[in-house]
């Protein structure tokens, strides 16, 4: 196949609302003498039936034949339009909506063709419900000549009559119509963003015609055309029809998705990237994680951009794993191993001068071995928005045609540049024996710049990983699984971007809560909520770095409500500021085929007054550990005090940001009595002044949760004031310290929890209707909570072993993803997410802390 046609069937492929539309006489089936014997070819057969059955697909066959003589023939489901006589037959029914006034005219026509076909042997007439055609297909060219110059002379010439001029045969017809205006009316009935239209006649020509934007016309056979693309004969037709099948499935469900826990992420406090376990980076945004994709094959295939690196006798790799102690991976086969790396940019200086211009971050990709590598480069900035071009240059690549610069420095690899419909890719074997066992590749961001850097790259590795080590070696790592709560920390400290303070909820957005569903939602950006717990879990694990600096994010945070700390926003950009609207990309087929990929997210809008309280519990800890608090910690925590204050007894949307109404949910009344719980303790701790009005208002928020949260006939604190349902927030009740651990209330509440949400090694949030369709997994968060509550009520066996079961999710390399879905067996959400790693590094202390007493 033409290799243009290929990429535009490739393009054509990815739209989200595609038509199909077909001419059937020589385009589905083959031109025959006898037209009653005109049979689809199996392959185009095929290929319809299957392109019919796909979601956001529709087919249609738009000929000349008469409506119930093309019905006849096909014989094509139902689901495949059929519009008959060059568009004037949409249904069966056409023929009673005639007016009296062009049945006349159509009586008048028949009548005179009648005559003409009498008069000319061999002439065949086919009578529709709106016209009549004239086939010439085996007569004799004179009397064929003969016949149609009667045919214009004489009834074609009539008022009100329509002539349609095809392959030996003219069709006059009582209703203006032609193939073009009836796919415009199926356009716009189905909706279609764009249209794939195949025809070989010159009726077909007022289809082609009417094509445009992303629009793809093919004409079989020769013969002057409008159609941008033509091939020999139906049966290509047929294979193109195929390739557009092949391409759109795999766009619409997902090109062998990798189980998301089996990713690992890059991190150099910049911006994060994930790999899959075959070493292909699947996912990079830049300059910052909440920024646009410049690789998001992870929930759009490779055309959404990739950069993979694989043996050229190909294989699956013996394994992949970090070096210990830091954030650089290494993907392994027999004689290739890939290290990777992200970079800061290099601040060394040399005896010359600086040691190189990198602009910003480095991913640095190392190959090291004695075979041949296959290495294919493509990227797709803007999440495959923006088409680039890549320009082979000195010892490497430019990227044109982004808003920032970019360079792949890649010293003697021999590039192949090839164009894919606008998008260039650029591939090269290479040969590590013939290049000293060893080969870098540096994809430079914010530079052009292709220098040589001076610096070793063994030292540049080394400089790279000994802060993760350092850091590291700084922590206090319970003896308790200790080796995975040190990857879990350094997974949180991955997720903090240190030039703000702030620090992710995940690395990414969209990956589903359900496979093929709708629940996919941007997680890459700061909620406070959960980076209030992910410092925490790092303060408890011995620093408290990353606390400071997001407290002081928090602060800037509160400076710009105007004082007004009650109006914080559940979330912000990376930046510390309000996001933009919610939107759909819908160009991206998501991971497995879970659409809509989203950029942005709506809870940025809600009202959620359980935040603070996590918050009032980081300063308190990180005040512990320090001996004293700060001017802007002890700020922050007044605020936190004054918005509870304000706005405590409100309903609000909850923890779980479901679209619902606002409920007087218990976990967010629990958060409130927690962060003026948290600040009389710094208070008392801390040498601040006494403050009664404090301990009234924790006593007066605490009695009202405890009172009007219980529901008396499922014996527990359910989800909201007044419901039954039950939710796994609501173990807070008793984690958070307002009811102790042997309180008769808080173990039914445990009990109730345990029955309803849990299953295997998964606790679910709640079983509530949400207002969304579709079903999610366990979250691991929730599992973390109620491993805390067994611990608390003394059921210490239990912990333990729910703990091993959540231990055994994780994927190869140690990272979790939101989820868990205990029937599949497979992880679930965006990836890796906060919430889990500090889950699973506060049960592993507490877990220690048990063994220790």
């Amino acid at each position: 196949m033409d290799p243009e046609l290929r990429s535009a069937i490739g393009r054509i492929a990815r739209v989200p609302q595609l038509l199909i539309a077909c001419d059937y006489d020589g385009t589905l089936a083959p031109i025959v003498e006898d037209p009653s014997t005109a049979v689809p070819l199996p392959e185009s057969v095929a290929a319809i039936r299957a392109l019919a059955a796909l979601p956001q697909t529709s087919v249609a066959v738009v000929s000349g034949r008469a409506l119930r003589d093309l019905a006849a023939l096909s014989r094509l489901p139902s689901e495949v339009h059929l519009v008959g006589s060059h568009g004037s037959e949409f249904d069966i029914g056409f023929v009673e909506r005639l007016s009296p006034e062009l049945v006349a005219v159509r009586t008048q026509v028949r009548n005179a063709l009648r005559e003409i076909a009498a008069e000319h042997p061999g002439i065949r007439l086919e009578r529709k419900p709106a016209s009549v055609a004239v086939h010439t297909r085996g007569v004799d060219p004179q009397v064929a000549a003969s016949a149609i110059e009667a045919v214009r002379n004489g009834p074609a010439s009539f008022d009100g009559v329509t002539v349609t001029q095809g392959k030996e045969v003219i069709e006059l017809s009582v209703v203006a119509t032609h193939k073009g205006t009836a796919v415009d009316q199926l356009r716009t009935q189905l909706s279609a963003s764009a249209v794939l239209f195949i025809g070989d006649d010159v009726t077909d020509e007022n289809a082609f015609g009417n094509l445009h934007g992303p629009d793809l016309g093919i004409k079989i056979g020769p013969g002057e055309t409008q159609a941008s693309f033509r091939v020999a004969e139906p049966i290509e037709a047929a294979r193109a029809l195929g390739l557009l099948l092949e391409t759109r499935r795999h766009w619409l469900f997902g090109e062998r998705a990798v189980p998301i826990e089996r990713h690992s992420m890059l991190a150099n406090g910049r911006t994060v990237a994930l790999l899959t376990p075959d070493a292909k980076v699947s996912w990079l945004c830049h300059p910052k994680p909440d920024s646009a994709a410049i690789f998001a094959d992870l929930v759009g295939g490779s055309p959404a951009g990739h950069f993979s690196i694989t043996p050229e006798r190909g294989g699956i790799p013996l394994g992949q794993r970090y070096r210990s102690g830091t954030m650089t991976v290494e993907t392994r086969w027999s004689g290739l191993t890939v290290t990777d790396w992200l970079d800061k940019p290099a601040r060394e200086t040399t005896p010359d001068g600086p040691a190189v211009v990198t602009g910003d971050s480095t991913l640095v990709r190392v190959l090291s071995g004695n075979g041949r590598v296959r290495v294919e480069f493509a990227p797709r900035p803007e999440f495959g928005q923006v088409a680039v071009q890549l320009q082979p240059v000195g010892d490497g690549l430019l990227v044109l045609g982004s808003n920032e610069p970019i360079a792949l420095y890649s010293p003697g690899v021999e590039w192949q540049v090839n164009n894919d419909g606008g998008y260039e890719t650029a591939k090269a074997v290479v040969d590590l024996s013939a290049a000293g066992g060893q080969v870098v590749l540096e994809l430079r961001f914010g530079t052009h710049s292709l220098e040589h850097h001076r610096v070793p790259i063994h030292e540049r590795q080394a400089a790279a990983e000994q802060p993760w080590k350092d850091w590291v070696a700084s922590l206090r790592l319970p003896s308790t699984s200790r080796e995975l709560v040190a990857r879990s920390a350094l997974t949180l400290r991955g997720l903090c971007h240190e030039t703000t303070g702030s620090i992710l909820a995940a690395a990414t957005t969209s990956l589903p809560e359900e496979l093929g569903g709708v629940r996919n939602w941007d997680y890459r950006y700061c909620w406070l909520r959960d980076a209030a717990l992910t410092a925490r879990s790092l303060v408890d694990l011995g620093s408290i770095e990353e606390a400071e600096a997001f407290l002081r994010w928090v602060d800037g945070c509160i400076e710009r409500t105007g004082g007004h700390p009650e109006r914080l926003h559940p979330l912000y950009t990376i930046d510390g500021y309000e996001l933009g609207a919610e939107a759909v990309i819908d160009t991206l087929p998501g991971y497995a085929g879970s659409r809509p990929v989203r950029v942005g997210n709506l809870a940025n809008h809600q009202l959620q007054l359980d935040v603070f309280g996590p918050i009032a519990d980081l300063i308190a800890a990180v005040a512990d550990a320090r001996g004293s608090v700060r001017d802007d910690e002890w700020r922050v925590l007044e605020n936190m005090v004054e918005a509870v204050r304000r706005r405590w007894h409100e309903p609000d949307h909850g923890i779980w940001e479901a679209r619902l109404p606002p409920r007087h949910h218990v976990f967010s009344k629990v958060m409130c009595w927690m962060t003026v719980d948290r600040a009389l303790h710094v208070v008392r701790q801390h040498g601040g002044e006494d403050r009664p009005e404090w301990k009234d208002l924790r006593d007066r928020i605490g009695a009202n949760v405890l009172e009007h949260g219980w529901h008396d006939d499922v014996e527990a604190y359910s989800v909201a004031y007044g419901d039954e349902d039950m939710d796994a927030s609501s173990l807070w009740i008793g984690l958070s310290g307002l009811l102790p651990g042997d309180d008769p209330r808080f173990l039914s509440t445990v009990l109730k929890i345990e029955a309803d949400l849990r299953s295997g090694p998964v606790v679910y949030r709640y079983h509530w209707d949400d207002g969304l369709p579709g079903r999610e997994g366990g979250f691991h968060i929730c599992t973390a909570w109620l491993i805390e509550a067994y611990l608390r009520t003394g059921r210490r066996t239990d912990a333990e072993e729910l703990f091993a079961q959540m231990v055994l999710t994780a994927g190869p390399t140690g990272l979790l993803p939101e989820q868990y879905d205990p029937l599949a067996e497979r992880g679930l959400g965006n990836h890796p997410q906060a919430y889990s790693h500090l889950g699973l590094i506060r049960c592993a202390l507490l877990l220690d802390n048990m063994l220790k007493q």
